[in-house]
This record gives structure tokens, C-alpha cells and sequence, in this order.
């Protein structure tokens, strides 16, 4: 009886008959009830602040209408960059050199108008100390340089191609464009966009680009004339490579220092950077190691300067240099030839000026080879150069005993 009770008992709650369904009519009276509950509760309930809290947490978050602050990004990726770390580490910057100046000195001011963030200031006192060191060296060195060779110098040793290349050599890469999500070791800047002119001199119609024949804002006396630059002008108001510079008191470029900054190439973009790293070694670690620098990334370039070199009538140069110094008149001999009457003569001739031999060249004929030699001479006497040990740089003589350099009466004018 009791196996039977509990089979009937197994089937009875088993059955589908017993299954309540619920109805949309049930479903809406029990959240009425639930609703009539929460009312009577939330009058005797104590009052809190947390909807206040919650409508400030709305308040606080970020809207997509707001503006982004580019520069926080970059700021927290300064410390932990493995291209900018790698970079400090290459350059065997002094610990004293912080990553954040190293990363400042990457953003151009095309990619970032914020003077406190661009490099911009950090460029202008590297310009300067570059042009420093690069012509005391030339001058001390070489003093007999022309003029022209030596701006020429000075853009061959710290020209903007050669901080191109330089910045190349560093293992610095460029962006395509500039943002927040940009490594902090990559070179940041808004670049030109190529146009469709010819070069100067090309024989073809400009199309798109507009291309000013005249500079103004260079801070020379009646710019709007178009006078004849000679050396005595370009010394007094040009830059360091002997090229028209633009001067912060013309009211041109202060009209135009308020206007934001265009996009420029990647070779400016590269030299505004290299300028900018010795500008802010020379805050950071001082004078001594911006010196140290210097001469390990530039002056330890090998530039051939007597390429350099362009002589219009050399030897008319070379008899009124010998007549300046108290020389004997300058005299061209034959010292060898082969082949005179074959297809390629070669002569060899030397100057002398007494029984001194000024200079050595060789040519196809007698005239080129006497041309040749007496630009040779010309060019060892312009390329003189004084003991190494009796050479003192200016900038040295805080910490080397100071000798005085050798001054020379200047290049022949003819």
C-alpha cells in the first residue's frame, strides 16, 4: 500500500494538469504590487546624496564635442618609449638630459603651435651655438679661407642637408602626420605637399606654386631695390651660410611671427631637430659637453675643401698675391711631358716664384696644365694651416691656457 501511495503521489505531481501558466494580466498586477512597495519604502527611507554623486560622475565624463588634449598622451609615452630611450642611449646623451627635452626637441612647431611643447626656442639656441663652433674651428684652423669658401664651409659642416643626413644617421624616423597616438621618438611635423614647379632656372611655366623673386623682411637697407649682395653685406646682414636671413625686428617678419607656422619639408623639419638637441644639451649638461658633442657629430666629418674652390683667373690671383707678400713674379715650367704628338698628351707643369715650387699640376695641354697649377697654388696657400698644438678655440679658453691665434691680412681682390 505504501509503494502504491507513493507511485500516485510521483504522478500527481508530475502532471501537466497541476502547471499554473502566467498570464500578462498576473505579470502586471505583481509589478504593480512591487511598485506600490517601493513608494511606501522610499518615504520612511533617510535621504542621501548619491544621486548627486551620480549626476557629477555624468558630468565628469568625456564628450566627443570636447576638445582632446593631444599633449597628455604624449607626455605619459615620454617615459616609457622604447624608440625615445633607445635614441638617448644611441647619442650617449649625459644622464642630466631628460627624455621630456629629448621628445620636445621631435615636435616641430607645424605639429604643435605650443611654444612650451614645440622646438622651436630650443632650435634658435642651437643654430647659434652650431654657427659658433663651427666658425671658430674654421677660422682657427684654416685662417687664410676666403670668404666664400668659408660660408660654404659652414654650410658644408652644418647645412640643413647635413642635419638631413645627420638625423638619418641617428635612426630617427619621420611621421606621415602629426597626433596624440605618435611615438614620442619619432619626428613630428606637418609636411609640404609636392608641387608642380620646375626648379630655378628650369625654362618652364610655374603652375600651382607661387614663388616670390624677392625676399623682404631680411633686414637689409633698401631690400626693394634688389641691390648687389657683396661679401661686406652678406657678413653684416645675412646668416651664417652667407645666405639672406630674416631678422626678428623687421616689421615683415613680426607681422608674421603671429601667423601659425606652415608646413615645411622633411630637411627643414630634420635641421630644426638637430638644432634643437644642442640647444637643450647646452642647458641641460653646459658648455663643455656641447663642445664634446659637437666635435664627435660634426667636426669629425671629413669635408674636402678644396673642392670649395672656384678660381676665375688664377693666375692673374696668384701674381698679385706674390706682388702683396713681397714674392718673386711667379713663373710656370715645363718639368715633364709624354705623348705630344699622340691622341691624349699629358704636360706637367709646375710655378715657381724663384726657386720655390708654389704648385704642381698636370693637363692635356700647356695652357690647362699652367692654369691648373697655379689654382693648386692658390689653394695651398689659402689652405694653411697652423700647428695643432698652437691652434686654442675662443670658446676653450676657460679651460685651456690661451694662445693668441693667427689673423691673416685677408683674401686677394682682384
Amino acid at each position: 500500500m505504501k509503494r502504491i501511495a507513493s507511485q500516485h503521489m510521483r504522478r500527481s505531481l508530475l502532471s501537466p494538469r497541476n502547471l499554473r501558466l502566467s498570464s500578462p494580466l498576473s505579470s502586471i498586477s505583481s509589478s504593480r504590487r512591487c511598485f506600490a512597495l517601493s513608494a511606501r519604502l522610499s518615504q520612511h527611507a533617510p535621504v542621501t546624496a548619491a544621486p548627486a554623486i551620480a549626476s557629477e560622475a555624468v558630468l565628469d565624463t568625456p564628450s566627443t564635442d570636447s576638445p582632446v588634449d593631444l599633449n597628455k598622451s604624449s607626455r605619459a609615452g615620454r617615459e616609457t618609449s622604447p624608440k625615445l630611450s633607445a635614441l638617448h642611449a644611441r647619442l650617449s646623451l649625459p644622464p642630466r638630459f631628460p627624455h621630456a627635452s629629448l621628445a620636445r626637441c621631435l615636435v616641430h612647431p607645424s605639429a604643435d603651435r605650443n611654444p612650451l611643447n614645440n622646438n622651436a626656442s630650443l632650435a634658435v639656441l642651437g643654430q647659434d651655438l652650431l654657427a659658433y663652433y663651427t666658425a671658430e674651428w674654421l677660422m682657427c684652423n684654416y685662417p687664410r679661407l676666403p670668404m666664400e669658401v668659408l660660408f660654404a664651409a659652414q654650410y658644408a659642416y652644418s647645412g640643413p642637408r647635413t642635419l638631413s643626413a645627420m638625423r638619418e644617421e641617428w635612426g630617427v624616423e619621420s611621421v606621415a602626420a602629426p597626433g596624440p597616438e605618435v611615438d614620442p621618438g619619432l619626428l613630428q611635423f606637418t609636411r609640404r605637399q609636392a608641387g608642380n614647379a620646375m626648379a630655378e632656372g628650369g625654362m618652364a611655366r610655374l603652375k600651382d606654386t607661387q614663388i616670390s623673386d624677392k625676399k623682404t623682411g631680411t633686414g637689409r637697407a633698401n631690400e626693394q631695390w634688389n641691390y648687389r649682395r657683396g661679401t661686406s653685406s652678406r657678413i653684416v646682414y645675412d646668416n651664417q651660410f652667407g645666405d639672406l636671413a630674416e631678422h626678428a625686428d623687421n616689421p615683415v617678419t613680426t607681422a608674421n611671427a603671429s601667423t601659425p607656422p606652415g608646413p615645411v619639408t622633411t630637411e627643414e623639419a630634420s635641421a630644426t631637430f638637430i638644432n634643437a638637441v644642442f640647444g637643450a644639451l647646452y642647458l641641460h649638461a653646459g658648455a663643455q659637453a656641447t663642445q664634446a658633442f659637437h666635435q664627435a657629430h660634426i667636426l669629425s666629418r671629413h669635408t674636402p675643401l678644396h673642392t670649395l674652390f672656384s678660381f676665375t683667373h688664377p693666375t692673374r690671383d696668384l701674381s698679385r698675391l706674390c706682388l702683396r707678400e713681397g714674392f718673386e713674379s711667379p713663373v710656370a715650367r715645363l718639368l715633364s711631358e709624354t705623348g705630344r704628338h699622340s691622341r691624349s698628351p699629358v704636360f706637367v707643369v709646375g710655378v715657381y716664384s724663384g726657386s720655390d715650387k708654389l704648385g704642381e699640376a698636370a693637363g692635356s695641354s700647356l695652357d690647362e696644365a699652367r692654369v691648373r697649377a697655379t689654382a693648386a697654388a692658390l689653394r695651398a696657400w689659402y689652405l694653411y694651416s697652423p700647428p695643432r698644438d698652437h691652434i686654442v678655440l675662443p670658446s676653450q679658453s676657460a679651460t685651456t691656457q690661451w694662445r693668441p691665434q693667427m689673423v691673416d691680412v685677408g683674401e686677394v681682390v682682384t
